[in-house]
């Protein structure tokens, strides 16, 4: 990435919600008695995120479609597998987003595209502006996204990449990505795939035949592949093709969603010390993380 250009920090927030939703205890909580110890990690996230990164542009990015994504349209059983977050992480959420906005960052969120797809939106919008992106989130699915403006950066692990990083770590191609995960289908978002299908299989094949509309449509040319059991996995392809190609239609991140156009849009602004001083008192915040927030204001 060229780091002459400006570049905004677009964050998969949900992933560290839910990150300190499961690793911290319930005993914080607000004013009112409710469990606040998702709100009190993502706090410290986000904190340690602007003084890490001191980003001039951020966005950061929430999940509200678990049951009314476009995807639920297309496949009704996409994510049917998952748990409804129960009443007391929907409020530590609502808080989330509130402490985000706070903090000067843009927030995006939205009924029918999931993070990633505003994720992916704000990366072509940014695009336009001549404005690279470093995308935080450990999810393999933002691979598709990350290019010669593009990176990913998992955060908790202080690791970054680039499209190399991707072929390294996925064995496949960024442009790739998607094709790869409809192959393979995927079990936290109930994606189907193609049964028997595993990471090292997709990576061969689409070494072969560079896209999955490719491979099936030349499925018969897979019998004759020098790879182990090239017979069966062509049978599946002949068996299942239908459904990978419904998958290739889940795995795909959009590029469309409603998201700001205009690079100002993602310009970080100043903490508003009103709104932080209400909220955290509500939250039961202390001293040394309003303290990291004057800081940051300075």
């Amino acid at each position: 990435m060229n780091r002459d250009r400006p570049h905004a920090y677009l964050v998969d927030a949900s992933l560290y919600v839910f990150r300190a939703w499961h690793s911290i205890p319930p005993d914080f909580t607000d004013v009112d008695g409710h469990p606040v110890n998702a709100v009190h990690g993502f706090t410290r996230f986000l904190l340690d995120l602007l003084e890490r990164a001191k980003p001039s542009h951020a966005a950061i990015c929430f999940d509200e479609s678990l049951t009314s994504s476009f995807r639920n349209a297309i496949y009704p059983e996409y994510k049917a597998n998952r748990e409804l977050p129960p009443d007391e992480l929907v409020r530590q959420f609502a808080y989330c987003r509130e402490v985000a906005a706070a903090l000067g960052m843009t927030v995006l969120t939205d009924t029918e595209f999931e993070a990633d797809d505003l994720i992916g939106s704000a990366v072509h919008a940014l695009d336009t502006h001549d404005c690279g992106a470093i995308i935080v989130s450990a999810d393999k699915d933002f691979g598709q996204l990350v290019g010669d403006s593009v990176e990913q950066w998992d955060f908790s692990r202080d690791q970054r990449w680039n499209a190399q990083g991707i072929k390294q770590r996925l064995g496949v191609h960024p442009h790739q990505v998607a094709d790869f995960l409809a192959l393979m289908g995927d079990a936290i978002d109930n994606i189907p795939g193609i049964p028997g299908i595993g990471a090292k299989t997709a990576a061969v094949l689409l070494a072969h035949f560079e896209t999955l509309d490719a491979l099936l449509e030349r499925r018969e040319e897979v019998a004759f592949l020098r790879m182990r059991g090239a017979a069966g996995i062509a049978r599946k392809l002949h068996e299942h093709a239908d459904m990978a190609r419904l998958s290739r239609r889940l795995t795909g991140i959009a590029v469309d969603a409603p998201v700001p156009r205009g690079l100002t849009d993602y310009a970080r602004r100043a903490p508003d010390e009103a709104a932080i001083g209400t909220l955290f008192d509500r939250l039961k915040l202390g001293p040394m993380t309003r303290s990291r927030v004057r800081s940051l204001a300075s």
